[in-house]
Protein backbone atom coordinates (compact mmCIF):
# COMPACT_ATOMS: atom_id res chain seq x y z
CA UNK A 1 0.00 0.00 0.00
CA UNK A 2 2.73 2.18 0.61
CA UNK A 3 4.50 1.65 -2.86
CA UNK A 4 0.74 2.71 -4.24
CA UNK A 5 0.45 6.36 -1.70
CA UNK A 6 4.98 7.14 -2.98
CA UNK A 7 3.92 6.85 -6.69
CA UNK A 8 0.49 8.58 -6.05
CA UNK A 9 2.43 11.54 -4.05
CA UNK A 10 4.81 11.66 -6.86
CA UNK A 11 1.96 12.03 -10.03
CA UNK A 12 0.80 15.01 -7.24
CA UNK A 13 4.43 16.68 -7.19
CA UNK A 14 4.57 16.57 -10.57
CA UNK A 15 0.86 18.96 -11.11
CA UNK A 16 1.90 21.06 -8.19
CA UNK A 17 4.52 23.26 -8.60
CA UNK A 18 5.00 24.63 -5.14
CA UNK A 19 5.00 20.61 -3.71
CA UNK A 20 7.76 20.32 -6.48
CA UNK A 21 9.72 23.28 -4.72
CA UNK A 22 9.19 21.51 -1.19
CA UNK A 23 10.32 18.41 -1.99
CA UNK A 24 13.24 19.94 -3.70
CA UNK A 25 13.97 21.92 -0.71
CA UNK A 26 13.46 18.82 1.70
CA UNK A 27 17.16 17.54 3.25
CA UNK A 28 16.26 14.40 3.84
CA UNK A 29 14.26 11.51 2.65
CA UNK A 30 12.00 11.65 6.00
CA UNK A 31 11.39 15.34 5.24
CA UNK A 32 9.72 14.45 2.41
CA UNK A 33 7.99 11.47 4.13
CA UNK A 34 6.57 14.02 6.27
CA UNK A 35 5.75 16.71 3.34
CA UNK A 36 3.40 13.54 2.27
CA UNK A 37 1.75 12.42 5.00
CA UNK A 38 0.33 15.95 5.72
CA UNK A 39 -1.50 15.59 2.27
CA UNK A 40 -1.80 12.30 3.13
CA UNK A 41 0.39 10.02 1.44
CA UNK A 42 1.92 7.45 3.61
CA UNK A 43 4.97 6.03 2.86
CA UNK A 44 8.35 6.44 4.79
CA UNK A 45 11.93 7.90 3.89
CA UNK A 46 13.80 4.87 4.07
CA UNK A 47 10.87 3.12 1.41
CA UNK A 48 11.60 6.49 -0.37
CA UNK A 49 15.22 6.02 -0.88
CA UNK A 50 14.74 2.39 -1.69
CA UNK A 51 12.65 3.79 -5.01
CA UNK A 52 15.74 5.60 -5.80
CA UNK A 53 16.18 4.91 -9.98
CA UNK A 54 13.18 4.65 -10.24
CA UNK A 55 10.71 6.63 -12.24
CA UNK A 56 7.21 7.88 -11.98
CA UNK A 57 5.63 9.78 -15.01
CA UNK A 58 7.99 12.37 -15.08
CA UNK A 59 9.60 12.32 -12.02
CA UNK A 60 12.66 10.09 -11.50
CA UNK A 61 13.82 9.37 -7.28
CA UNK A 62 17.62 10.21 -7.27
CA UNK A 63 19.20 9.48 -3.97
CA UNK A 64 22.10 12.34 -3.39
CA UNK A 65 24.60 11.20 -1.52
CA UNK A 66 26.19 13.77 1.03
CA UNK A 67 29.46 12.97 2.09
CA UNK A 68 29.30 12.75 6.27
CA UNK A 69 31.53 14.57 8.74
CA UNK A 70 34.36 12.81 10.02
CA UNK A 71 35.67 13.64 13.87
Amino acid sequence: MSLDHLKSFLRKMQETPSLKESVLAASTADDVAQIAIKLGYEFSGDELLRFSGQKVGKVTVTKNDVPGEYN
